[in-house]
Formats: structure tokens, C-alpha cells, sequence
């Protein structure tokens, strides 16, 4: 088991979910930067989070340390992640987070199980598709946004799944949510899927935010009125 150490969040990972480049990565504290940096600087205490894609608990970690670990729903659809995820958020004080474990295939939730692909590299892990190597495919709980949302009400959803986030944006998001940070995924998807999300987003009240965007990190914030100047 490794351990790491990243702006005073520790982490433990398994020693064969590592290799050079995550491992270079936790030790110089580049592993989930931009998605921290975004998180800090959007969040504010007592606020509700949804975080979709939880990794290795780090985020939902940073998340916790803002805003209180009550106040965290963190979801993952790899199973090999839980105890990983578990253990970490233990150890920095923050058990009180809400773990769930499935995969977001959609708005709705279904009573059958989805395909995810768990990938040997646990950050590439995302729903299966045609590419996806049989042993490497797990069913897992078939979550759905609109019900996450509904049951969490975020103030602020997190987003890092892999492609998946092609299928959330059909129709605007709830008033309450104040703020979003996505990764995109340009590579599983096209220019047509971006615009949509970035049209969603418009149509649910929320501006392009440049200051938590970077890299593939695309963030949101709501419309605020009065903040032009005269």
C-alpha cells in the first residue's frame, strides 16, 4: 500500500492500481489538480455536494474539508474502488460522506443493473461498450442523475465519468444547483455533444465560468444579476 500526501489530504492506494505516471503524479500533487482547484474555489461551508466519479476519494475529500462531510454524496461505479474510496475519506476524519456505488447511465434510475467497464488503469474505468474486455465487465446499480439530484439537492455537482456525461444534458437541471465542474471527454464524443452540454447548461440558468474551468475541466456557474458595472 502506498501512501501520499497531497495539501495535507492523505491518501493510501493499493500498490498495484499504481504505475509511474499516477504515482509521479500523488507525490508532486498534479493527480486531480484542476478539479481541486475548481472545487475550492466554488465551494463554501454547509453547501450540499455531488460528486459523480469518485476515483480514490480525493476530491470528495477537498469537497469534505469546505463544506462538511455530512454534506458529501460521492458515486462510483467500480466496485474494486469502495474500500479504497472508504478508507481514505476515514483517515483525513471524513467517514460521514455518503458512498454510493453504481454507475450514472442516465437521468433515470433502472431496476436492472448497467455494464461498466472496470479497466485496470481505475481512472479510465466507464460504462462497458463494444470495446470493453469481458473480464473486465461487472454489472453494477444503474443510478440516475434526475433521482440523485432529487434525493441529494445539490448546491454544487461534481463530474468526472469517463464519457458518460454525453447522456446528462437532454433537458435543464434543477434551480438549486448553483455551480458545475465536468471533465470533458472530447475523445469519446463529438463538437455536437459539447454544444449540447454547453446549451443545457445555458438553458438551466448557468454561465461559463472561467474561473474554475482549466484544461478539460469546463465549469459553470449561475447567472448572477447586477454584477455589470455601469
Amino acid at each position: 500500500m502506498a501512501e501520499f500526501e497531497i495539501d495535507g489530504i492523505r491518501l493510501n492506494v493499493p500498490d498495484e492500481m499504481l504505475n509511474p505516471k499516477l504515482t509521479g503524479k500523488l507525490s508532486t500533487g498534479g493527480y486531480e489538480a484542476h478539479e481541486a482547484h475548481a472545487a475550492r474555489m466554488r465551494l463554501r461551508e454547509g453547501q450540499r455536494v455531488l460528486e459523480l466519479g469518485s476515483g480514490i476519494g480525493y476530491i470528495a475529500s477537498v469537497c469534505s474539508s469546505i463544506t462538511g462531510p455530512e454534506n458529501v454524496t460521492t458515486v462510483e461505479g467500480n466496485p474494486d474502488m469502495l474500500p479504497v474510496i472508504r478508507g481514505n475519506l476515514e483517515r483525513n476524519g471524513f467517514a460521514a460522506v455518503t458512498v454510493l456505488h453504481g454507475a450514472v447511465g442516465g437521468m433515470k434510475s433502472t431496476p436492472d443493473p448497467i455494464e461498466f467497464d472496470t479497466k485496470k488503469t481505475f481512472w479510465a474505468a466507464r460504462l462497458a461498450d463494444m470495446d470493453s474486455a469481458p473480464d473486465a465487465v461487472v454489472s453494477v446499480p444503474h443510478l440516475g442523475l434526475g433521482d440523485l439530484l432529487k434525493a441529494c439537492r445539490p448546491h454544487v455537482v461534481i463530474m468526472d465519468i469517463e464519457g458518460a456525461e454525453e447522456h446528462l444534458f437532454d433537458a435543464p437541471w434543477p434551480a438549486y444547483i448553483r455551480a458545475v465542474m465536468l471533465e470533458l471527454h472530447p475523445g469519446r464524443y463529438s463538437d455536437v455533444v459539447i454544444k449540447r452540454i454547453v446549451d443545457c447548461m445555458s438553458d438551466s440558468g448557468l454561465t461559463y465560468d472561467p474561473g474554475s474551468s482549466r484544461g478539460r475541466i469546463l465549469g459553470f456557474r449561475r447567472v448572477r444579476d447586477g454584477n455589470l458595472r455601469a
